[in-house]
Formats: C-alpha cells, structure tokens, sequence
C-alpha cells in the first residue's frame, strides 16, 4: 500500500519483505531526491532538476538525445531501485518493431518522431491538432518514478518525465457523453516493420474510463531519464497507467479519442479471456497461462533472483482503490 507522510507517497512495511524495508541503497536514493526537492524550494535548481542528476547513479541516458528539464514530483517517486537505463531501452514489448524483448531496440531506428501530431477528437468541446512541440508546452514538465507491472510477470522502476494526462483533457472540456478515453498508435509500415505481422488488428488501441483518465497518476509522457523518450519505450508520446498492466499504457500516440462507449482494445480484441479492459495489476486474479502472485524486477542480480510479491493495483492503492468500489474485480479483470 501507499501512504502518504509529510506530502510524500511512500510505501508501507506490509507490502514488502522484512530484509527489503529501506535498504541502503534506497534510503541514499531518496536522500537525494529530497535534498534535490529542497533545493528546488530553495531556488537553487531554478527547475531544471531532471532525472539524470537524480539517478545517475543507475543511468546511462543517450548522450546525443534531446535533453528535457523537469522537476521532480516528490509525491509520485517509487522508492524501490531504479532500473538501469540500459535495461529499460534494451527489454521492450513493442510489438509494431517485432514480437522479441531485444527488436524494439534493434528495429525502432526507422520510427520518425518528428514531425509528429496527436489529434485530440471525439466528445469535447475544444478539438485539436497538437504538434509535439505544443504537448511538451502544456504544462511544466514533471519527473515521476514510477513501478511498472508486465502482465507476462517482469516489473522495471522508471523515471518518466511527463505531464499529467487531465491537463490534456481540462482544455479539451470534454462534453457530458464522454465516459472513455481512447489512445491509438501510429499505424505506418514505412515506420513500424512488426505491422507486417498480423498479430493484432491494427493500429494498436487503448483506453480508460474517463475517471481512470482524470486520475493524477495518469501521465502523458515525453522523456525518460532525464531526456527526450527513445523510439524503442514509445516516441514522442505516450501514455503511462502505472497501477495497470504494461500493455494498457499506449506508446507513439497519434490520436486521442473521447467516446461514449468502452472502446475495443487490441489485447482485449485478440484475446478477451486473458486481458481484461480495465486489468488492473492484481496478485489475485491469475493470467490464465501463468500466476500474477509474483514478479521478477529487470536489472536485478538475475535470473536466480528470488522473485518478489505483486502489490495489488502496483501499490498504488490509496490514489486509484476508491475507481472501483463495488467492482467484483475477478469478473472486471
């Protein structure tokens, strides 16, 4: 569970084993992030504190990337170890550059994030073309450190840098039948080799109800580690769901769609009886092929690393629990 203490989410001591409360490493980590935030009220960091200065010590961002200032958001920083820059751009599910954890990496080169536009349509008031120049203006850029939750049982910690999504939809002023969020990829075969195979009825779809939309932990994302997003975790934008199952957190946006009813989305389209709409990251409710109950962090000391348990909702519990009370969540997966 999350609580939060002096204005900050941290984690309880029930959700994770006795031997990993506060190890050293972490407790130097969020030293420095807080001496950072300190800093920044102190005008001393004139917001350009990003998420190079904060973790380099677990980063290698691309030195030739389009660097992004951002402040820290000390309410929303995972406190567990950041996982490597390496790791993060190198094991992937990104399934329009190959269906392998190393092709997104390999083959995400002919993606051409700029120009680049995201059409905001649908139910609202205030429809738009955004250039991309015009979303990282939206609103200041803030740095998040997220838990990230695979629904194949692989979990990372990544600081995106982003805005949250509700700023989008605050001047979109969506109208009163908008009740979902849609999130479509980028559909170019020129661009995206993996489309040649029809794994999925593409473009790749997404989506949110409106509430799940709205809530502040929502991101839409432009950078990572302190620099603009890679082709390989999703440029330009994307949309990052942190309590949610990888998947449901859409990469290479180009069209963001507010509609009436449950849109169709790509996983929950191929197979329905293995990912759910909503999906939720729940320790209870298995993958009909494997057990939720468990995960394995990326980056960590290996493969023989024991495996760690799933936090219900990600750990993100007390921001996102209340969405869905009264919800039989084994028949809402």
């Amino acid at each position: 569970m999350w609580t939060r203490r002096s204005s900050r989410i941290i984690l309880n001591g029930d959700d994770i084993a006795a031997s990993e409360i506060t190890p050293q490493r972490i407790f130097e980590q969020r030293r420095r992030v807080l001496q950072a935030a300190g800093a920044m009220a102190l005008g001393g960091v004139a917001g350009t504190f990003g998420a190079q200065n904060a973790f380099a010590e677990y980063a290698s961002p691309d030195p030739k990337a389009l660097k992004l200032a951002a402040k820290t958001d000390t309410k929303f920083v995972a406190l567990d170890k950041v996982t490597p820059f390496k790791d993060i751009t190198t094991y992937n599910n990104f399934y329009e550059f190959g269906t392998d954890k190393s092709d997104p990496s390999e083959h995400a080169h002919t993606l051409r994030p700029r120009p680049w536009r995201v059409s905001v349509e649908g139910e609202v008031k205030n429809p738009k073309v955004y250039d991309i120049d015009e979303i990282l203006k939206l609103a200041p850029l803030e740095e998040r450190v997220y838990r990230h939750r695979c629904v194949e049982g692989w979990s990372m910690v990544i600081p995106w840098i982003g805005v949250p999504l509700s700023e989008l939809i605050r001047r979109a002023q969506p109208t009163g039948n908008a009740r979902y969020v849609q999130f479509v990829t980028l559909n170019d075969p020129s661009q995206m080799p993996g489309l040649a195979d029809p794994i999925l009825d593409w473009p790749y779809s997404e989506g949110l109800r409106m509430d799940e939309a709205m809530n502040p932990l929502t991101l839409l994302t432009v950078g990572v580690y302190g620099q603009v997003l890679p082709n390989q975790n999703g440029a330009p934008v994307r949309v990052v769901v942190p309590w949610k199952y990888g998947f449901k957190s859409a990469k290479s946006l180009v069209k963001i769609r507010f509609v009436e009813a449950q849109p169709k989305t790509s996983w929950n389209t191929y197979a329905p009886n293995e990912y759910g709409f909503y999906s939720n990251v729940n320790p209870s409710v298995d993958h009909p092929r494997w057990s939720q109950a468990t995960e394995r962090r990326i980056g960590e000391d290996g493969f023989f690393t024991p495996k760690r348990k799933t936090l219900m909702f990600n750990g993100y519990g007390e921001l996102v629990a209340s969405m869905y009370q009264g919800m039989d969540l084994r028949r809402n997966f």
